[in-house]
This record gives C-alpha cells, sequence and structure tokens, in this order.
C-alpha cells in the first residue's frame, strides 16, 4: 500500500472551529460568565475575563494543567479573601464555564465534505495543528468522532490519517520549530507537498491578544517558513479569514482550494 505522500494542516479554533471565538464575544461572554458563576464571584466584565485568559495563556496552552485549573488559580489569585471561602464555589463556576467554551467549540458543519473526503484519501495526511489548552485535544477528537472520522492525539502510535497535535501536550506553540519537528519526527514521512489552512489569529475576538494583526502577520510567516525548514518540501499557504455573513461561503472557497490542490490527482 502505498504512503501517505501530501499533508494538510488545519488550525482549530478561528479555522475548524469558528463558535469557539464566536463564544468569547462580548454579548455572549458575558451571557457565559453569569450563567456559569464566574461573574458572581468577580469576573463581571470582558476586559476582567481576558486580563485573566492573556495572563494565564502561556501556562494553559503549553502543560496539560488546563484551561478550568489555571483559569480557577487566577481567580483566586485576583480575589483571595473569596478564594479563602468559597474555593469549591470558584472550582464549579470554572468547570461550568470551560464546559460551556468546549461545547460550543465544535467544528463547523460546512467543513465536513471536504474533512471526510481527505479522510478517505490515503494517499493524505492530516493533522489538526492548534495552540490550546489539554481539554481541547479529547473535544477534537469527539468532533471528528461524530462524523466518523477517527483520529488520535499526535503523541500516539499514529495509524490513522488524522492527528491532532495540540501544544499543551507538545508543550510548545505552533511559533517553535520544535512544534513541527515534533510533528514530522511522530509523522514520520517525506511529503511531496504541505498545505497549510490557519486563520493565525485574525479570526479571534477583540481583547484576545492572540489575535493582534500585526502578530498574526508575522505568525503567518515564521510558520510557513518553519514548515519548509522542517519538512524540506513545498509548502502553501491559505489564511483563512471570515465575516459572519458568509461564513459558509468562505469555507467553500478553501474547501475548493484543497480540493484542487490536494484531491484533484494534481
Amino acid at each position: 500500500m502505498a504512503l501517505p505522500d501530501k499533508l494538510i494542516i488545519f488550525d482549530y479554533s478561528g479555522t475548524l472551529s469558528l463558535a469557539a471565538a464566536a463564544f468569547s464575544r462580548p454579548d455572549s461572554l458575558m451571557q457565559h460568565l453569569q450563567i456559569s458563576g464566574l461573574f458572581k464571584l468577580g469576573v463581571d466584565s470582558a476586559s476582567l475575563f481576558w486580563e485573566i485568559v492573556n495572563a494565564t495563556w502561556l501556562e494553559g496552552s503549553t502543560t496539560r494543567r488546563g484551561y478550568k485549573r489555571v483559569m480557577q488559580e487566577r481567580i483566586a489569585e485576583l480575589f483571595p479573601e473569596k478564594a479563602i471561602v468559597n474555593q469549591r464555589e470558584i472550582s464549579r463556576a470554572a468547570g461550568n464555564f470551560v464546559e460551556a467554551y468546549f461545547d460550543h467549540s465544535g467544528i463547523d458543519e460546512n467543513w465536513r465534505l471536504i474533512l471526510q473526503q481527505l479522510w478517505s484519501d490515503k494517499s493524505v495526511d492530516v493533522v489538526i495543528a492548534t495552540d490550546h489548552y489539554a481539554e481541547a485535544t479529547e473535544a477534537i477528537i469527539k468532533n471528528l468522532g461524530q462524523w466518523n472520522i477517527p483520529a488520535i492525539p499526535l503523541s500516539a502510535d499514529v495509524k490513522r490519517n488524522f492527528a491532532v497535535a495540540n501544544s499543551a501536550d507538545l508543550g510548545m506553540h505552533k511559533d517553535q520549530q520544535q512544534f513541527w519537528q515534533t510533528v514530522q519526527n511522530v509523522l514520520w514521512q517525506n511529503y511531496s507537498r504541505v498545505l497549510l489552512v490557519d486563520d493565525f489569529g485574525q479570526n479571534e475576538q477583540e481583547g484576545d491578544a492572540y489575535g493582534n494583526p500585526v502578530k498574526v502577520s508575522e505568525r503567518r510567516k515564521m510558520t510557513v517558513q518553519l514548515l519548509r525548514t522542517v519538512f524540506a518540501s513545498d509548502v502553501e499557504s491559505i489564511s483563512f479569514a471570515v465575516n459572519d455573513e458568509n461564513i459558509s461561503g468562505s469555507i467553500a472557497d478553501t474547501s475548493a482550494i484543497i480540493d484542487q490542490l490536494f484531491c484533484g490527482g494534481r
């Protein structure tokens, strides 16, 4: 059986999962802060929420500690008096919020056809590469499984053509060469072509430092260069930017490019 000779790398939040970014819009965010119980504990503004996220992002996205735990600990630091008597309540509220976040972070339905097509094409390997919290790995695998696309964490013995490479599992972000070197080492294939589909942070919500326009541009250039260095292959990238009025059209256009480049025998 011929080995896969093409690799497609998809970003998750802001690319495959647009709802993950939409969850943090001001109106949605405030609603979930209230429902979860975090608002009652003092996390009562979008600015405070983003302060918590930005302060804990590095640890939360490069360790297995998880979104819930780093959020819970930061809230306890901000409100030490409440933490003494309300530790269980803080834990419960943080858990409620994180559970709601991942419940709202599914893969957009419009990606289903091309992802299923790629899964059935054994000449293509697919990696979902994401800078994310530890809980995301299981959530992504679960979401793909709902479409009968079996996937496994990258750290596992990869015998399927869909794998999830999460920064929380690998201990580093996608802007580091060692991240991609780990991906290459695990896949252990010589690919003739590599395609990266990523929003590079530009679809994140206002307030999230990850979506800074300058950082978005730098991230794209750096990531493509890293892929070329590590995979020693022809690397192309699609910068996946959307607006709310035409999400399905943006996904359809991107899917058509993928189909032409990788599924049409080119």
